[in-house]
Parts: C-alpha cells; sequence; structure tokens
C-alpha cells in the first residue's frame, strides 16, 4: 500500500511540474523527450528484433549479436546525455565540448565492426541485416546533427555510408542487401536531418522570442524610469541653481553686515517651498492613476511584448463617463493587474472590460496562459504578503469598492474591481490611505 501511495506522490508530482511550466517549457521537454525517444525506438525494434537470429546460428553470432546490443544501449545513453549539450551549442548559449564525441565516436566503430563481423560469420540475414544497418548511425546523428553545419554532416554521412558498404561488401554480402543498406542509411540520415534540426530551430526562435518580449517589459519600465527621472531634473535643476546663486549671495551680504542678506535668506527660502510643492506635484501625477490614460498604456505594453490586449467598454459610460475619483481608483487597477498579466503566468491573451451598473462600475481584467502558475498573485487574490492585489482592496475599500481575483477554468484568471459611482477621494485630494507600489517614489512631506 505504502509503495502504491508513493507511485501516485511522484505521478502527482510529475503532473503538478508539468502544469507549473510555462507553454514554451513544456514544448522544450517535449522535444526533447522525444528526440530521447527515437533513440530508444530504434534500439529497441530495428536495433534487437533482428538480433534473435544469432540465437540459432552459434556461440559465435550470439556473442556477437550481445555485444552489438550492448555497444547499442550504452551509444544510447550517451546520446540522451549529449542532447542537451547540443541544444545549447545550437541555440549559441554555450559551445558543445569536443571532449564528449570521444566515446561515441569509439562505440560507433566498434557497433560498425560488430555488424560487420556478423555479417561475415552469418549472425544476421536479408531483412535482419538491413534493418541493423538502419539503425547503426541513430543514436550517433541524433546529437550530432546539431552540433555541425548541414553540409559537413551529410559529407560525414556519405563517407561514413561508404566506409559500411565497402566493409559489407568485402565480407561478402550480396549487391541485393547492399542496395538495401545504401538505402537504409540514405533513409535514416535524411530522417534525423528533417526530425531534428527543424524541431530545435523552431524552439530557438521561439526562446528567442520570449527573450524579446522580456526585453520590451523591461524596456517599457527603463522609459518610464526615464521619464520620471527627467521631470525631476527639469523641475529640480532651475530651482535649485537659482537656490545655490542666492545663497552665496547672501553669504556675500552678510559678511559685509548689508541686512538685505535676509531678504535674499527669504527669497531661498520661498524658492525651496515652492520646488517642494513642485515636486510633489510632479510625484503626484506620477502616482495618480487617469483611467484612459491607464488603458491606453497597459494594451500597448502588453502588446508590446506580444499579447494581445482587447480593451472593452473604455468609451461608453463605465469609461470616460465615470466620476474622476472613479477612474482613478480604477486605474490603479488596470496597472497593477497589467503588471502582473506581464510578469507571472504564460498569457497570450488579456481582456479588460468596463461596465455601468446602476450604482457602481465594474472592471474585469482577464488573462489566459494562468495554469497553476498564479498569474495575478494566486488564489483569491492572495499575493504572498506583496502589497499589489492588498493594496488595491485597501483602496477600493476606503472607497466602499471590493475586489476579488482567482482562477476561472483551467487556463483563465481574472481580476473583478467594483467602484461605486459614489466614491469620492479624500480631503488631502487622494482615493484612499493605501500602501503605495514599492517601485514608486515617496511623496514629500507636507509643510507644517
Amino acid at each position: 500500500m505504502k509503495g502504491l501511495r508513493g507511485v501516485i506522490g511522484r505521478v502527482r508530482g510529475w503532473r503538478r511540474g508539468w502544469h507549473e511550466r510555462s507553454k514554451l517549457e513544456r514544448i522544450d521537454l517535449y522535444t526533447r523527450l522525444t528526440l530521447c525517444s527515437i533513440t530508444w525506438f530504434f534500439a529497441v525494434s530495428w536495433g534487437l528484433l533482428p538480433l534473435g537470429e544469432t540465437l540459432d546460428e552459434g556461440p559465435v553470432a550470439m556473442a556477437l549479436g550481445g555485444a552489438f546490443l550492448a555497444a547499442n544501449i550504452a551509444q544510447s545513453v550517451l546520446s540522451n546525455r549529449n542532447l542537451t549539450p547540443a541544444f545549447d551549442d545550437y541555440r549559441g548559449t554555450e559551445p558543445f565540448p569536443p571532449g564528449r564525441l570521444r566515446l561515441p565516436v569509439a562505440l560507433q566503430v566498434l557497433m560498425t565492426g560488430l555488424l560487420v563481423a556478423l555479417a561475415a560469420v552469418g549472425g544476421v540475414k536479408e531483412e535482419g541485416l538491413v534493418l541493423l544497418v538502419l539503425d547503426l548511425p541513430v543514436a550517433f546523428l541524433i546529437p550530432y546533427v546539431l552540433i555541425v553545419p548541414v553540409r559537413r554532416f551529410l559529407l560525414h554521412s556519405a563517407a561514413f555510408s561508404a566506409t559500411v558498404l565497402g566493409l559489407l561488401a568485402a565480407v561478402g554480402v550480396p549487391g541485393g542487401l547492399l542496395f538495401g543498406a545504401v538505402v537504409s542509411l540514405v533513409v535514416v540520415t535524411l530522417l534525423v536531418l528533417v526530425s531534428a534540426r527543424p524541431s530545435v530551430w523552431s524552439l530557438s526562435v521561439m526562446w528567442q522570442a520570449e527573450e524579446a518580449r522580456d526585453m520590451q517589459a523591461r524596456l517599457a519600465v527603463a522609459e518610464e524610469r526615464l521619464r520620471f527621472g527627467r521631470d525631476m531634473h527639469d523641475v529640480l535643476g532651475r530651482n535649485l541653481s537659482v537656490i545655490a546663486l542666492k545663497s552665496e549671495l547672501a553669504v556675500e551680504l552678510a559678511q559685509r553686515g548689508n541686512p538685505a542678506a535676509m531678504d535674499q535668506m527669504v527669497e531661498v527660502q520661498r524658492i525651496a517651498r515652492a520646488s517642494q510643492q513642485e515636486v510633489r506635484d510632479v510625484v503626484r501625477g506620477y502616482r495618480e492613476a487617469d483611467l484612459p490614460t491607464e488603458l491606453m498604456g497597459a494594451q500597448g505594453v502588453l502588446q508590446a511584448a506580444g499579447i494581445t490586449c482587447t480593451v472593452e467598454g473604455a468609451d461608453g459610460p463605465a469609461g470616460i463617463g465615470a466620476p474622476a475619483a472613479v477612474q482613478a481608483a480604477l486605474g490603479w487597477v488596470v496597472r497593477e493587474t497589467a503588471t502582473n498579466v506581464l510578469r507571472h503566468g504564460d498569457p497570450r491573451h488579456c481582456w479588460i472590460r468596463l461596465a455601468r451598473t446602476r450604482d457602481a462600475v465594474v472592471l474585469e481584467v482577464e488573462n489566459d496562459g494562468a495554469g497553476a502558475t498564479r498569474p495575478l498573485g494566486g488564489a483569491d487574490g492572495d499575493d504572498g504578503g506583496g502589497s499589489g492585489l492588498a493594496g488595491l482592496r485597501v483602496r477600493l475599500g476606503a472607497l466602499g469598492g471590493s475586489l476579488s481575483a482567482g482562477a476561472v477554468g483551467d487556463d483563465l484568471f481574472r481580476v473583478t474591481a467594483t467602484v461605486p459611482l459614489t466614491a469620492r477621494p479624500d480631503t488631502n485630494g487622494r482615493l484612499a490611505p493605501s500602501p503605495e507600489p514599492s517601485a514608486a517614489p515617496s511623496v514629500l512631506p507636507e509643510e507644517r
């Protein structure tokens, strides 16, 4: 019973691990497993079945057949182990270590010699010999086709085929079987070429697209930071220069005993307070979430990251017709959820819907590719202690609104925010005293 539970636990662990992978990671794993399984399919079928003939051909044939089977298994194991470095070499992430080819080459030479010896002693005949020739180079060629150019691969395969045919002819294999061996070698060479390289090429292109998408998202964040930095420089640069000049003038006047020094310091104080207010305005403007702007920005950023974004209801009464306080609150929801769509899961589509009821505005943000990755902070909005969805709940709760988040089916995740039409900002002009995201700068303290 314990053994059965252990097997069930491992199966569940494998299933959980599969669902936690992104779609691209699943394709990557599927491609690798497929290429590995091709090696064993050939080894178990066309590499093993013909060796049954050696059981009736005496001890020498049996020994040669057993040695060929052992070398074939070892070559298949090495092929699977070399597949990941061959993938990395093809993608250009890490070169394939040349030393890893020495043992596979030695095994390939050994298998070729054993096959020729079997043909010489009559251990395999007719169709069995053709099948063994078909299986002979598969395990070696699958990783090798990924680490050399196509032209070199074809030249080396042609040279190997000519060598095998020459050795078989030398031990007296008849012309009909030689022709079958030629066809087998040509077929297996082309089969490996058209199955392995296009699969890995497609996978490499998809990884490059994924990396480009991540880069676009990072560039969008960096561009916003640069914009905020430019705004701060424009506000502070001029005023700080004036403060420095007037302070120097006040020092000189004070050294001369001129009472005008006090007037200059009063002017410095005025400019400093004005600068403080301007900085506060810039930061407040940076933090204020305007719904139309946030919708446009979210759609642009998501589409730049390769995610199709559809916005519904933005031009209706639920969007531009809603009160300013409601728009600002929902703008925060759009900003936070769009950020989480970029950061989590493996989405390809995102839908943003605005609807107006009799006494409230409802915003839904839904994306696919959720799976088991909890793209927007976990089940029911639990963001694991962060301030994203939790901060939105506090902000909306202060306005009498609500926010819910959770999975919808196996592949969708939905965040729903409801804000009453009677929502109003507080006396300081803010929507609610909620925790700000960590990326936003801190507001300067109010003047006393």
